[in-house]
Formats: C-alpha cells, structure tokens, sequence
C-alpha cells in the first residue's frame, strides 16, 4: 500500500517515486525497478477497499476453524498503524477505520447472521465464544496491554509472560490477561484500552512513533450442528425423519492475529538518542530476525534448512503465521517520495521474499469433534454397504465370499439398454410423422402442379382437391383407427367363441351325468320288481 505524501514532503519539494500499472498488481520504483503482488494499492486508496478485497475472506474462515494473520511492514511512518487502526483517534470518521475496526465489526455480524440462520432452518443456532489478548513486545519482553495492574512506566522490568508450543506445533502464551467479549462495543473498548497503553514516542520521521511490536489476537470457539453432505442426506433420510431431535455438534476454534510492526528506521534519520536509539536497535533486530524467517522460507534453496524462529520473540509469536497453520497476509506500507526510496526498495524486497512463503493451513476441530466426524463416515459407509445387499448387488457365496452379484450388473445393463431403446423408439417415431408431413406436403405441391399444367387461376378446382386431400387424410385415420377396433373386436370374439364352445362342452357332459344316472335308477328298480315277481311265483307253486 503506497500511502499519499504527507505536507511536509510536499514543502520540501519531494518527488513522488512510484507508479502503478492500471488494472495490474504491479507496481514500479524509479524507472527500472518492478514488483508484483497479490494486490496492490495507490495513493487514492481507501481503508474500505483494502478491507475488502484482503481481510474479508479471512474472517469468513474463522469461522470455519482457520487460523488467520494480518500483519503490516514498512518503514517508519509509512501508515502501519493507520492501515491496522491499532492507534486510537476520537475523532476519527467511519471511512478512516482501520483493519481490526473493520473485522471486529464483520465478526460480531456474521456470528448474528449464523445463529439467525440456524433458527430459521429449524436447527439448534450455534454457541460463540470469543476472547481477546492484546500484547506488545517492547526491547524483546512481552508485556501484557490489557493488564491494569502493571506500572506503566517501569517498561525495563522483566516480564513473566512465557510463550510455549503444542503437541501439533501451535504456539500460545502463558500469564497474558485474556477478556471474554460478547459485543462489539466491549470489543472495541478492550481495543481502546491497549491502545492507549502502548508505548509511542516522537521522531524526526514520525510524531507519534510506534516504538513497540503489537499483537490483537482474537480467540473464536464455535460449537454448531455438523454439517450433512449430501450422501449423508440421502440414505440417512429416513433416520434423520424419525430422530429429529438427535443432533450431532462439532467445536471448531480459529484465532485472528492483527500484528502492527514497529518500523524499520536508520538512526541518522530518526535522530533519535538515547532511551529512542535503544528502541530503534532492539526493533530492527526483531524485523532482521524476521527477515531472515522469511528468507528461510521464501528462498527455494534454503526450504530445506533451520528456520530460526527462535532468534527473536517477534519470530516466536508468529511462528503459526509463517510457515505455520495460519493464513496470512502482510501488507507492505511505503512512502511514495524519493527520498524513502531505499526504505521503500528494502520494503518491497521484504514483501516479494515473503510473497514465496507456503503455509500448511488445516481445520482447527477438537479431538471429539474428529471422532465424530470419522464415526459418521463409517455409518454412512455400512449403510451404502447395507443398501447394496439389500438391493441384491453384494452377495456372500456358500464359503462366505463376498462378491458383485453378476445379475445386478445384468440387469443394470438391461435397464440402460431398454431406456437407450426407448429413446431410439421415441426418435424414430417422430421421424415416421415428420415423414408423413413431408408426404402430405409433396402430394399436395403436386396436385397444385397438375392443377397449374391443366388450367392456371383455377382457384375452385384447387379448393376442391385441397379438400379431397384432406378428406383422404382423414378417412386414412379413420380406417386405421377402424382397423384397430377391428383387431380387438376380434381377438375379443374369439375369446368370446372359445368360451361358448366350453361353455356348451360343459353343459353336454352335465346333461349326460344327470342321463346315465337316470338310467342307473331306473335299472336298479327294474331288478327290485324282477325279484318281486320270482318270490310270488315261488309262494303260488308251494
């Protein structure tokens, strides 16, 4: 960011030095000097702009578990502290507010948005907890600017705060005030309080000096309803219907780390002796051990070797910003006028090494939440596994293999095959009509031409054949749609005829059951009178 010149260098007749290509991230120093970056922003940029196009985005991730670092170098008095607004001004305008204004106001929104958001889905709106540290590193000892007990003045006196480092690499500090914040009124009062503790002075290059290293942390832990994938949504469905109160929640926690760098200044210009000289040299060194970081991991050929980050507490603190898991953006500050112009070139050097720096950024979920997560994985695994022997695609052979079962790749194919038909059908099908019309349409066009060879302007012998064709267009349908009620009048009487025929075969075999038993009575009786007859004869003859 290449701020405006200030009056005194315009009363001192300086010459502006830089230049920026419209519509490119590229700016130029003198006549033969270029760099490009990411973004790059003129004189007539606002605060709005920057916050726009770079931080934005960052807290966004916050709040899905990544760690974020925004930092600003340069020179001294080359607008750092304005750019972050880590300063503090009564009466400065909404336009003018710094970065961490900015942030702290799209956090507190986005965490409104989200638990609005949740209740209007009908889910458990998630739970925020957000604390603030505010720490300033000052001829290399840690103080604590949210601190009211320490005293003020006695800056020398040694610090007890510690910084440590976690199982997985993540650095964090030991004996620093930590404030829980729930608005963004309280935010920006702990914001006002560290700001007028910090420790500023007068120079022959900046009135108010920042003659200390701060560090703005912000601290998120959200704990929400984990979110379905859509695989998850599909064959869940029907557990999620029936259990809609069995809500699984995961913590994610992010922090935002808002870093204002003292400005690297020579001594010849500053002027400064004395208590200042002795800040100048304990600020340079923090910026020459965090500019040998950044070589470390810029260069390509020097990847492999020691990063030292221990070689200054700066490099310490914000060993998760370079490197690390964090994402980071540094904002280069410069003054336009020529005679920075070794300042501003060092600077730009500066930014393009870091400008190479690949972070390793990852989700910052507890350990529960892990867990969860990867057990949600596996059900939903076992139940496409599950979903497929029920619907016959796995089998288990007799010796307990398991295997694709042939017939549900058959019968896939069959599917795809009969639809591929099906379409093939419905294609030819409007050929066949589309055929038809032309037929229509040619047999037509020729009438029109026999009509013409046999008598031109003849308009009613034409009507009449149009009609006819129409006509036998018409009857055409007619038989066709007579020849199907035809068919099926037919294959209905021959059903018909079928079953008459049994119905008549049934009833000849009943009639002669109920003939052959008559007779059958009839015999029986004829032999009951016979037999009669012969026992009176035998009583006549005794």
């Amino acid at each position: 960011r290449i701020r405006p010149q200030l009056a005194k260098e315009k009363i001192e007749g300086c010459h502006i030095c830089t230049s920026v290509t419209p519509g490119e991230p590229q700016v130029f120093l003198g006549k033969d000097k270029a760099f490009t970056f990411d973004y790059v922003f003129d004189i007539d940029s606002q605060q709005e702009q920057i916050y726009t196009q770079c931080i934005e985005k960052l807290i966004e991730g916050c709040f899905e578990g990544y760690n974020a670092t925004v930092f600003a170098y340069g020179q001294t008095g080359a607008g750092k502290t304005y750019t972050m607004g880590t300063g503090f001004d009564v009466n400065i305008m909404e336009e003018e507010q710094g970065i961490i204004s900015r942030a702290v106001k799209h956090l507190f929104k986005s965490i409104e948005e989200k638990k609005t958001s949740a209740i209007k889905n009908g889910v458990p709106p998630p739970e925020f907890k957000v604390n603030a540290q505010f720490l300033e590193l000052y001829n290399e000892e840690v103080l604590d600017l949210f601190d009211t007990t320490r005293d003020i003045d006695a800056k020398n006196k040694k610090s007890n705060i510690r910084i440590h480092e976690d199982s997985t690499g993540g650095i964090y500090t030991v004996g620093v005030t930590t404030r829980t914040v729930n608005t963004e009124p309280e935010m920006m009062q702990c914001l006002k309080l560290g700001a007028l503790s910090r420790t500023t002075a007068s120079t022959q290059m900046n009135v108010q000096s920042s003659r200390s290293h701060a560090i703005f942390t912000i601290h998120v832990c959200q704990t929400r309803v984990c979110p379905q994938t859509d695989a998850e949504n599909v064959t869940d469905n029907k557990m999620v219907s029936e259990s809609p109160q069995m809500n699984e929640f995961e913590t994610l926690t992010a922090k935002f780390h808002f870093v204002d760098l003292a400005g690297s200044e020579r001594l010849k210009r500053t002027g400064a002796t004395g208590e200042r000289a002795k800040e100048g040299i304990s600020i340079n060194c923090g910026l020459l051990a965090l500019g040998n970081v950044i070589s470390a991991l810029g260069d390509k050929s020097k990847r492999a070797t020691h990063v030292p980050y221990r070689d200054s507490k700066l490099t310490r603190l914000l060993q998760d910003s370079l490197g690390g898991n964090s994402q980071t953006i540094m904002i280069a500050c410069v003054s336009p006028s020529d005679r920075d112009f070794m300042e501003t070139l060092n600077t730009l050097k500066y930014a393009n090494r870091a400008r190479n720096i690949k972070n390793k950024v990852m989700v910052n979920q507890d350990r529960a939440s892990q867990q969860i997560n990867a057990l949600r994985s596996e059900i939903t695994r076992l139940q496409m596994e599950l979903m497929e022997y029920k619907t016959g695609k796995r089998i288990i052979d007799e010796e307990g293999v398991e295997s694709i079962n042939d017939m549900f790749h058959e019968n896939a194919m069959l599917q795809t095959e009969n639809n591929n038909l099906r379409v093939r059908i419905k294609a030819m099908q409007e050929t066949v009509d589309a055929l038809r019309a032309r037929i229509t349409q040619l047999v037509s066009e020729q009438a029109n031409q026999v009509l013409a060879r046999a008598g031109e302007g003849n308009e009613e012998i034409s009507n009449m054949i149009h009609s006819y064709i129409k006509e036998i267009e018409d009857l055409r349908a007619k038989l066709l749609e007579s020849e199907a009620v035809n068919e099926n009048l037919r294959k209905s009487l021959t059903r018909h005829g079928e079953i008459s025929f049994l119905q008549r075969v049934v009833r000849f075999l009943v009639d002669h059951t109920v003939f052959r038993q008559r007779n059958h009575r009839n015999y029986r009786s004829g032999e009951e009178r016979f037999g009669e007859a012969e026992e009176e004869g035998e009583e006549e003859e005794e």
